[in-house]
């Protein structure tokens, strides 16, 4: 699960320069923030998610990176960075 919501974050980096979506990025920002909460998460992604199938999605995805230590959160953002200054993107 966590490998599809990771694709469907890149997918989109593939075709704009720098990230070209600031939307794109504050949920990445948000995934990977330790301030924001679960609730806090599903609340801002609420749109994207009706079902309790999909509620519940969010709720483990964001919650894995809860998990994560403040390294490994550090190095997924280096990641995004990267991926957006990335030749792949930088064409478009």
């Amino acid at each position: 699960m966590l490998l599809r919501v990771l694709v469907l974050i890149a997918l989109p980096l593939y075709c704009f320069a720098g990230s070209g979506c600031p939307f794109l990025e504050e949920v990445v920002n948000k995934t990977i923030s330790p301030e924001v909460s679960v609730s806090e998460y599903q609340n801002f992604l609420q749109d994207f998610a009706q079902t309790t199938d999909k509620k519940e999605a969010l709720a483990d995805m964001k919650q894995c990176f809860l998990n994560q230590s403040n390294e490994t959160l550090h190095n997924y953002a280096q990641m995004m960075k990267i991926i957006y200054s990335s030749v792949w993107c930088a064409l478009s």
